[in-house]
């Protein structure tokens, strides 16, 4: 019998993504993400014929090779690799061939772009504002709102800005300067302009706020947007006169849906083609495999009258197109996580990375007219899944009290057995405005084959189900979303016989954390729970956190001085006399986005209390401990998770032992 999936099985998964295909449209390069036996993260080129399907290793070695593009005749691969020590961009032959480095960038560079004759790179490299004469410690002076990010640290004055490199004669012009970050180049079919986004600046309140600009090769500089908002991945049309875009308005703050635009360069005009789309145009998809790949850009349909993109819906993200004039069909139909494609829009064909929830991620051909005959070019973790059993999730929804559907899935335990009981773990994903859905899960996974049903569901907040959902929650956290996900609970109980309302355990990170303070401190009805990277205390989040002194009054609707009564209310601590539920609290030392004092906060206070509380301090690690923080640390974050559930269970059983159905689905 195979066994279930394990937290050591982390280290042998392996993740592909970013493909790109050749401008022949007879191969596609593609980047493998893996952990090595030092238990370190490294990734690799790779090339796939696409009419023998037959993959080659391109690069090698222990370290991180990334962001492959093709150079216009097909016979260079520029790629972006930390081999030198930190990220520069690389060359290397197509027909095979020693790497050469291009950059020599003393704080790195990346984002290689080339120019429409082959001749030239736009790359974006980090220039410091003022250098530092010496290396002595001194003080930090502080004047910007946004000071910190989280997996940054304390930010310098170091600036992304773009450099053009004659690759004839290895002549090197910064194209831009300034305390801004400059981003998402794209050059014109004719060479003669650039299109790229340009951060608003650190003293912004809405720190990711960004622009499009449009600049000639003599510097002049023009901005496309009118209105304030975050614009990124410009893609010039064919006959270089539009541009296609991403972007958001924040009419709803961080619950604002993502959208395509497209811009008139000439005139200036721009139009919100999907504002009728009442979905998220971009991946808006929660998962511990996925985090860092590229975001995809939009696609020019071959007649320029469309533009293909990806949008999150019910639960998947999925390829679709826009007319010009307004009109969103869905192109692709599988029930997966679409998070990547390359196009070959004159051949009729793409390339598409893919997830679900028992393929990690692969790639996948396809003609564009006959979508449901894909072919499948990699299986990069089938020795793994050979040996492993993996649970298929089952789908269910239901109505809640505002009429809105809410969408929840079931994983059982891979080796299930019909008329056992299992205990359940609900687990709450982040955001809030992110979504569940059709992507391969390893946490989720771990725990139905650590013989527990897991419930996971997209309440009111979540992406994937309009505009009026995603904003639902705002300034309401703890109220309707905690309805939606005591339903989700009540109608598992209700509906599957196979559930132990008895044995009820929770757990989730970042709001999911917040959400699982919340439960604990309204019902004792979960045995356990876990809360992670956790949100306790909104009055001291406002202005630890990397992002509180917007997001606060985004979310709960006030700043601090305003209504600090209303921020109170909102904060789980306020409730901490009332949690009789174990909790173990886990957080990482550098969290700059929900910082560890808010999980200090709440295991002083319950432990003051004399509650069952545990706090777990892991080092070197940030609000992605979960996704790309160290190896080990992940594997060891899992078996707490677990552990901690099994233990309590255990306890509530007043025999010590789970179900024997629960210890055979664990052999």
């Amino acid at each position: 019998m195979k066994q279930g999936i394990k937290a050591e099985d982390l280290y042998r998964l392996q993740f592909v993504s970013d493909p790109q295909i050749s401008p022949d449209g007879e191969r596609v390069a593609y980047v493998a993400k893996r952990i090595n036996q030092d238990k370190n993260y490294e990734s690799h080129l790779y090339i796939c014929g696409l009419n023998s399907g037959a993959s080659v290793q391109w690069t090698n070695g222990c370290h991180k090779d990334f962001s492959p593009r093709w150079s216009p005749d097909g016979k260079t691969l520029a790629f972006v690799s930390d081999r030198s020590g930190k990220n520069q961009v690389w060359l290397i032959s197509s027909e095979g061939g020693e790497a050469v480095q291009l950059t020599g960038s003393t704080q790195g560079a990346g984002s290689p772009v080339w120019s429409p004759d082959g001749k030239s790179l736009l790359v974006t490299v980090a220039v410091e504002e003022e250098k530092e004469e010496e290396k002595a410690l001194k003080p930090l002076e502080v004047t910007h709102l946004k000071y910190k990010a989280d997996g940054k640290g304390l930010l310098n004055e170091v600036y992304s800005q773009l450099l053009h490199i004659n690759l004839e004669t290895k002549e090197e012009v910064q194209l831009t300067d300034g305390a801004y970050h400059h981003f998402d180049a794209a050059w014109s079919p004719d060479g003669q302009k650039i299109a790229y986004c340009k951060s608003r600046g650190q003293g912004d309140t809405i720190s990711f706020a960004s622009d499009l600009i449009v600049r000639t090769m003599n510097g002049k500089e023009a901005r496309i947007n009118q209105e304030t908002g975050s614009f990124t991945d410009p893609v010039w049309s064919a006959d270089g006169e539009h541009l296609a875009f991403l972007g958001q308005t924040f009419e709803f703050g961080s619950a604002t849906l993502g959208n395509v635009y497209t811009a008139e360069v000439g005139s200036g005009k721009v139009l919100c083609l999907t504002r009728e789309f009442d979905d998220h145009a971009g991946d808006a998809m929660v998962g511990d495999m996925h985090f860092g790949h590229p975001s995809p850009k939009p696609f020019w349909s071959k007649d320029g009258k469309g533009i293909f993109f990806i949008a999150s819906t019910e639960g998947n993200a999925s390829l679709h197109y826009v007319t010009m004039e307004g009109e969103v069909s869905q192109i692709t139909q599988q029930k997966c996580h679409l998070y990547g494609y390359s196009m070959d829009v004159e051949s009729d064909y793409a390339v598409f990375a893919a997830s679900s929830p028992t393929v990690p991620g692969d790639l996948f051909y396809a003609s564009l007219s006959n979508l449901s005959e894909e072919v499948r070019l990699t299986d990069m973790n089938e020795e793994l899944l050979s040996s492993v059993s993996l649970s298929q999730p089952e789908e269910f929804t239901f109505i809640n009290d505002e009429g809105f559907t809410v969408q929840n899935w079931l994983l059982k335990p891979p080796h299930y057995t019909e008329g056992c009981k299992y205990p359940m773990v609900l687990e709450i994903h982040g955001g809030p405005h992110a979504m569940y859905g059709n992507t391969f899960f390893h946490e989720l996974q771990l725990l139905a084959a650590s013989g527990y049903v897991v419930l996971y569901s997209n309440p009111r907040g979540s992406y994937g189900y309009g505009q009026q959902f995603v904003k639902a929650c705002m300034e309401d956290y703890g109220g309707g979303d905690y309805r939606d996900l005591m339903a989700a609970v009540d109608h598992v109980v209700t509906h599957c016989d196979f559930v132990d309302p008895d044995q009820l355990v929770v757990t989730g990170g970042s709001y999911g954390g917040f959400m699982t303070n919340w439960i604990v401190g309204h019902t004792s009805r979960f045995k356990a729970a876990v809360t992670q990277r956790s949100i306790s205390n909104w009055l001291s989040f406002y202005g630890v956190s990397d992002i509180g002194y917007y997001f606060t009054k985004w979310e709960i609707g006030n700043h601090v001085w305003e209504d600090p009564e209303k921020l109170w209310q909102h904060s789980p601590l306020r409730l901490s006399s009332k949690v009789e539920t174990p909790l173990l609290i886990l957080h990482g030392e550098e969290d700059f986005r929900c910082p560890i004092e808010q999980g200090e906060q709440l295991f002083i206070a319950l432990k003051q209390q004399g509650k069952s509380v545990k706090f777990v301090r892991f080092p070197k690690s940030d609000h992605n401990l979960s996704r790309n923080g160290d190896p080990g640390l992940r594997v060891n974050r899992l078996q707490y998770i677990v552990s901690w559930f099994d233990d309590h269970l255990g306890q509530a059983e007043q025999g010590g032992r789970l179900n024997e159905n629960i210890a055979a689905d664990r052999v």
